[in-house]
Formats: structure tokens, C-alpha cells, sequence
């Protein structure tokens, strides 16, 4: 980002300079991580682009599917700090967020607070709905306010801080669902699916060899935050801005017109749904070296923007469709 930019205001040809070498980063941030994860493309995009708007992601995906490893290479890429934590039952808020422990010294006993894994640039929440709701709320309003509260004291985490969570949508016994209102705090939800026939013959071939892929780091911590402010200042057509007011308003039952949608929607998205939409747009523009957000960029974000801002009512014959399809109906009818 030019020095002028932040000293004078930014102007079109700043933004578009910047945004011209932001590309190639992006191009070559892209192929690092294509060394390591296999066949994703769409992942990759829809979790970078979550980072470039500076949210939080919820992986959904069966397990084996390299979501651990997206994240471990993601981090390696962008030159973050990053940890991993496996949700149980019986994990506590403290082994999360940290604890005072009493030290005893010559100069006297004192409170001591020790940092848990929180403290990080980019931390895996492995299976999230595994963990109590009390646990699940500790992280949530971490990632909310970015900061916790251990006795009274507060510590600022670092700096950019992302969480990647992941959910396992086979396995259901023994999870804590998370409630709607922690559901709102991600910016998107990523679906992972099996790979094609030939991005898993390359998985065999190229993951039980001797060989070990190693990613290069492109950026750091402080080019990253450059690159989030720089999504920031992206133009927004008004074409654009208008297509998302009518589809986040088109999925509330409330407000829409639809009949499938006042029928069968139990609750429709909030309004952090459309600033998910706005900061992924633009994300992803970026992400394919466009100067500003296109329709086609809310169609392509309709369904991980707001499939978990919304609910449908249990269906008896099984033949009213599913979210996603009502949603991406939506989403063409208000591009």
C-alpha cells in the first residue's frame, strides 16, 4: 500500500496500483497452497477470501478431506502464526483462552497469566460442536471481540486472527450444535466434498512417495493486514450493492416476497449477512484480479454467506427441496 495513500486518502490510482500488484500475490499465494491440497480450487478461494475479509470460516466436511492440512498450508503461505485445537466435551474455556497460575519466588507469591492456543494468527477449531456451549461461547466471543477476559484483565490477541473451524457433518453423537447467533459470527460457510476420480489418483500418487511438497511463505502478518484494508477500499457498484440488499431481504420470511420462502423459512439471514457478502465480493474479485465485485460474485457467495443464516421447517414429504438450492434461486432471481 503507497505511503500517499494512507497520508492523503486513497484515490482511484492508488487503489487500482495496489490492487495490480495484489493480484500477482494472490496468483502466487494460490499456486503455493495448489502444491499441497489437491483438487479444491473452490475451498481454497472461498477460505482465502474469508481471510482477505478479515473473518472466520466454518469447514464443513467429512473427515479425511485435508481440511487440517488447508489450514496448516494456508498459515504457511501467509506467513502466520497458527495452532490447532481439538474440541472434546470435556475441553474447558481456560485451555482455550489461558489461566492465571500463582507463582511462588523470592520476591513473593504472585498471579501469573499463561496464554492458551488462542493466542494466535490462524486457529484451527477442530470439530467446534464437539466442545460444551460454554467452551463454544468462550471461543465465539473471542472471535467477536478479539480479545478475552481472564480475571478481570484483558489481553488483546494478536493481530490479524482468523479461526478456521471445522465441522464433521457424518458423526452427530455426542456434538453441541452451535446456536444460531454463534453461526452469524462466521463470514462463510465452506462446504469440502469428495475429490473427482482424477484429483484422487493424484492424491495416492503424489502424497505415499518419498517426496514432500514444502509451500514457500509469500507473505507476513503485516502485508496481509495491507491486503485486508486494501479489500476495504474496493469499489462497490451500485448494481451490486442492490443485488445483495434484495436477496438478504428476499430470504426472510418477513420480508420476501416468495412463496417457497414464506412457507418453509423458519428464520432468514441478519444484516452481518450482507456485510459477509459485501467483504467476500470484493475478496473474491480481488482473488481473480478484478478491480470491483461482480453479480456473478454474489451468485457464487449466495449459498456460503447464507446457508447457515438460515433455517427451513421440517418438510413430512421430503419434496420441498433443500436450503441450498432455495438460495440459489434467490440469488439469480435478485442478480
Amino acid at each position: 500500500m503507497s505511503e500517499a495513500a494512507i497520508a492523503d486518502g486513497p484515490t482511484s490510482a492508488d487503489i487500482v496500483k495496489d490492487a495490480d500488484a495484489a493480484v500477482e500475490v494472490l496468483r502466487n499465494i494460490r499456486t503455493e497452497i495448489g502444491k499441497v491440497v489437491f483438487g479444491q480450487d473452490r475451498v481454497v478461494e472461498l477460505t482465502l477470501a474469508t481471510v482477505l475479509a478479515g473473518g472466520h470460516a466454518l469447514l464443513i466436511g467429512a473427515p479425511g478431506l485435508a481440511k487440517t492440512k488447508l489450514v496448516e498450508t494456508t498459515a504457511r503461505v501467509l506467513g502466520l502464526d497458527w495452532g490447532r485445537v481439538q474440541f472434546t466435551p470435556d475441553l474447558m474455556p481456560s485451555d482455550i483462552l489461558g489461566s492465571e497460575i500463582l507463582d511462588d519466588n523470592a520476591s513473593g507469591r504472585s498471579f501469573r497469566f499463561v496464554k492458551g492456543p488462542i493466542f494466535t494468527s490462524l486457529l484451527m477449531a477442530d470439530e467446534i460442536n464437539r466442545a460444551s456451549p460454554r467452551t463454544q461461547s468462550a471461543l465465539l466471543q473471542a472471535m467477536q471481540e478479539r480479545h478475552v477476559t481472564v480475571a478481570g484483565a484483558s489481553y488483546d490477541l494478536p493481530k490479524p486472527f482468523h479461526v478456521l473451524a471445522t465441522q464433521n457433518p457424518i458423526e452427530q453423537e455426542g456434538t453441541y450444535p452451535l446456536p444460531e447467533a454463534q453461526l452469524d459470527r462466521f463470514l462463510l460457510k465452506v462446504d469440502v466434498d469428495y475429490p473427482d476420480a482424477e484429483t484422487e489418483r493424484r492424491i495416492l500418487v503424489e502424497t505415499t512417495g518419498l517426496e514432500n511438497h514444502v509451500v514457500r511463505p509469500v507473505l507476513n502478518a503485516e502485508k496481509l493486514i495491507a491486503l485486508q484494508t486494501l479489500v476495504r477500499r474496493m469499489p462497490v457498484p451500485e448494481t451490486v450493492l442492490e443485488a445483495i440488499i434484495r436477496l438478504v431481504r428476499s430470504a426472510r420470511p418477513e420480508q420476501s416476497e416468495h412463496a417457497q420462502v414464506k412457507k418453509r423459512v423458519d428464520w432468514g439471514p441478519s444484516p452481518r449477512a450482507g456485510q459477509a457478502l459485501m467483504l467476500a465480493a470484493r475478496s473474491r474479485a480481488l482473488l481473480r484480479g478484478r478491480l470491483a465485485p461482480s453479480l456473478d460474485d454474489i451468485e457464487a457467495l449466495a449459498e456460503p454467506a447464507l446457508g447457515h443464516r438460515m433455517a427451513l421447517s421440517y418438510d413430512p414429504t421430503g419434496q420441498g427441496g433443500t436450503l441450498s438450492s432455495l438460495i440459489q434461486e434467490l440469488a439469480s432471481k435478485a442478480a
